[in-house]
């Protein structure tokens, strides 16, 4: 059996994100770490989560007999409704930062480009909210708004989802409270807002963006994609930094400042959730060499609160 074999029978949200880029395209994988992160779910003891696609619902007493779906009824023994897309439960955005900084990996031979990990991440959540019923659209941005998919429900709209998400690339510096600006405006009643990007932003306007969707109502998730090389400096005397959205170049000791570049990283994580999450934002670090699996149970609980 080959290793690309050995690895389908593992439940791909649980893979390192080296083994799950070997496993194939961003359509392919996305529906591999669903589908073991549902089976997951299915054999632990949490309730309340609905795995069917958009386009069915548990028959409710008074529902019309006519709507329900005999073919899946053989398969579960249990009443499913045809559910069209009007009946979605919830409007939500992915908001995917496709600046040259997400392009960046510490290890490009080991671990994938934060943009890769974002990518998966974004399809697989777009996944799992169409399962529930929910409508998604979404928005890739780096100074400028690059993408925009209008929020619909149902599994083409899923596929089409996943097309534009696998076709954009890193460029540009990253301003992400325009994009979270224009979604406000185009949000008409209570949404969620899922920002996945390294947050390599100007704070102040982003978090005052955040701030406005909560103020407007909106439930908001930010993934904070964090490449596990960002951490610490490398361990090498004299090393030149390149900032890769301005090109910018430093050359600097690494002994001397590893350190303070440590205490610096660590404090700039703790403020971005000592000032998001008391705003009733939901904050999360993800790390790029982590499974996919740790990031899906956050969204959960998300959801899981909004009903």
């Amino acid at each position: 059996m080959s290793e690309y074999s050995g690895l389908l029978h593992l439940r791909a949200d649980l893979l390192e994100p080296h083994d799950l880029a070997a496993l194939g395209g961003i359509e392919f994988v996305a529906r591999q770490i669903v589908e073991g992160f549902i089976a997951g779910l299915h054999r632990s003891p949490h309730r309340g989560f609905s795995v069917e696609f958009a386009e069915h619902r548990m028959y409710q007493p008074g529902d019309d007999m006519r709507h329900i779906d005999w073919r899946v009824f053989g398969r579960s023994d249990r009443y499913y409704i045809k559910q069209f897309e009007e009946e979605t439960n919830l409007r939500a955005y992915l908001l995917l930062d496709v600046s040259a900084s997400m392009e960046w990996s510490s290890a490009p031979a080991q671990l994938p480009p934060k943009i890769w990990y974002a990518k998966q991440l974004a399809a697989s959540l777009a996944l799992l909210l169409t399962r529930q019923g929910d409508s998604i659209g979404m928005v890739s941005f780096d100074h400028l708004i690059r993408a925009r998919v209008a929020p619909r429900g149902g599994r083409r709209h899923w596929y089409e989802l996943v097309r534009s998400i696998a076709a954009v690339q890193g460029a540009g510096r990253t301003e992400a409270h325009s994009a979270l600006r224009d979604v406000a405006a185009r949000l008409r009643r209570r949404g969620l807002i899922i920002l996945l990007s390294d947050l390599l932003v100007d704070p102040a306007s982003t978090r005052l963006a955040l701030r406005f969707l909560r103020h407007r109502g909106h439930e908001v998730l930010v993934f904070h994609l964090l490449d596990p090389g960002e951490r610490e400096l490398p361990g090498v005397g004299e090393a030149r930094f390149v900032d890769p959205e301005s090109n910018e170049e430093l050359p600097i000791s690494v002994a001397d400042l590893r350190s303070e570049y440590r205490d610096a990283v660590t404090g700039a994580l703790l403020e971005w959730r000592d000032t998001l999450v008391p705003q009733a934002i939901d904050y999360v670090v993800v790390e790029t060499d982590q499974p996919m699996a740790l990031a899906l149970r956050a969204y959960l609980h998300k959801r899981e609160r909004l009903g």
